[in-house]
């Protein structure tokens, strides 16, 4: 199209990116509430305690779970057959994340609405259910996107999956969930750092440290079992042309450490592994250190460095296929039209800045510990 002053496949590439800005930005901003709600029963003791973690992320996990919904929008809008198989594979996992989800808002409601210890308690445990349980599923969905999903299309292009749930939980997966969870709670151990004092701080601190190295460590474990182990995905040829908008028109082939590939081939994305490892040991020291500023900036480097590692080993595809190899989504073969692309990008310039604007704004608002006072001498915390 003429007047679109960007060619398709620059067009794909940009999509690319802002996919995984998008991704980033989710497990940066909802991430530090999912952690902070897996460390609720461990930090704080006391029932002053836990409203103070709670209204750490009480007034902004809404905004914040704004990002997993600009996520799900743009597979949906730029790469739909992605976003087809996605999400009707993955569909019992998404449920059990979204009852999870749904879990926040009626603990964060319920558990001031009745004056016993045990309600409390109940409700306390379904945040922790509420952070830990996402923080889990979301990294096994990512160990398998790395393993291959099992799905093909039929000459309609029809998407036909062929696992089930309980086939997602392979020891890699969960592997992967692990170092989810590790480095989320380690993100907002940070936060609670930056938010609280005194023993819970303190507690944030050394559990966070901990979460933290656990954290590298099985993400280092996790490139190892890559490289020597898993089976990677190599596109070896396209039918009609490179960038060929029909995922059947391609031949894949997978062997043991095919992932590895474009590091070889492209040194420089080593820096996103090395971000991944040094960010959560920086983050680990900092959180020691009670600089949780800082330590919060290591971690969400951490996280980015995670998807990035992911992102680059992965690339060209998007979702690679286990049982049919040659029906794996890439880039060049999954995404929408090009005026699609075109238009999906206008509206990010204008509304994307604006969403980061008023993030900004909101923290701001918002800055400063929650103290004991803070909870007990106003009706408006939770």
């Amino acid at each position: 199209m003429d007047f679109i002053p960007l060619d398709y496949a620059t067009l794909r590439l940009i999509w690319w990116l802002l996919l995984g800005v998008l991704l980033i930005g989710f497990a940066v901003m909802d991430g530090f509430d999912l952690g902070v709600g897996t460390l609720l029963p461990f930090v704080a003791r006391t029932d002053v305690e836990r409203r103070i973690v709670v209204n750490t992320i009480g007034p902004v996990w809404e905004g914040n779970q704004v990002w997993l919904i600009l996520g799900g929008g743009a597979i949906f809008a730029a790469f739909p057959p992605l976003y087809a198989v996605s999400f009707s594979g993955f569909y019992l996992a998404m449920f059990v994340i979204l009852f999870a989800l749904i879990l926040r808002p009626v603990g964060f409601k319920f558990r001031g609405k009745v004056e016993n210890t045990r309600w409390k308690e109940t409700w306390d445990w379904a945040l922790f259910i509420g952070g830990a349980v996402p923080a889990l599923i979301f990294g096994v969905a990512v160990g398998n996107v790395l393993l291959g999903v099992p799905f093909h299309f039929t000459p309609e292009l029809r998407p036909v999956y062929t696992g089930g749930f309980f086939g997602l939980l392979t020891p890699f997966a969960l592997l992967s969930g692990l170092v989810s969870v590790s480095l989320l709670v380690a993100h907002g151990a940070a936060m609670l750092v930056i938010k609280t004092d005194g023993p819970i701080a303190d507690r944030s601190a050394r559990y966070g440290s901990i979460a933290a190295i656990l954290g590298a460590v099985l993400f280092a474990a996790a490139g190892v079992w890559i490289a020597t182990g898993i089976h990677g995905f190599r596109v070896d040829s396209v039918i009609d042309g490179a960038f060929a908008s029909n995922p059947l028109h391609k031949s894949v082939s997978s062997a043991p450490g095919l992932w590895m590939a474009n590091y070889r081939e492209m040194p420089w994305t080593i820096i996103a592994p090395v971000l991944g490892i040094a960010g959560a040991l920086a983050s680990a020291v900092l959180l020691r250190m009670r600089r949780g500023g800082l330590a919060f900036i290591a971690s969400g480097a951490s996280l980015a460095g995670v998807i990035l590692t992911v992102g680059f080993a992965i690339f060209p595809f998007l979702l690679p296929s286990s049982s049919v190899p040659d029906a794996g989504l890439t880039l060049w073969d999954a995404s929408s039209s090009q005026l699609t692309l075109w238009i999906m990008l206008l509206c990010t310039i204008v509304f994307l800045p604006i969403i980061l604007a008023y993030t900004t704004w909101v923290f701001r608002v918002l800055r400063g510990k929650v103290t004991e006072a803070s909870v007990t001498d106003t009706h408006n915390a939770y």
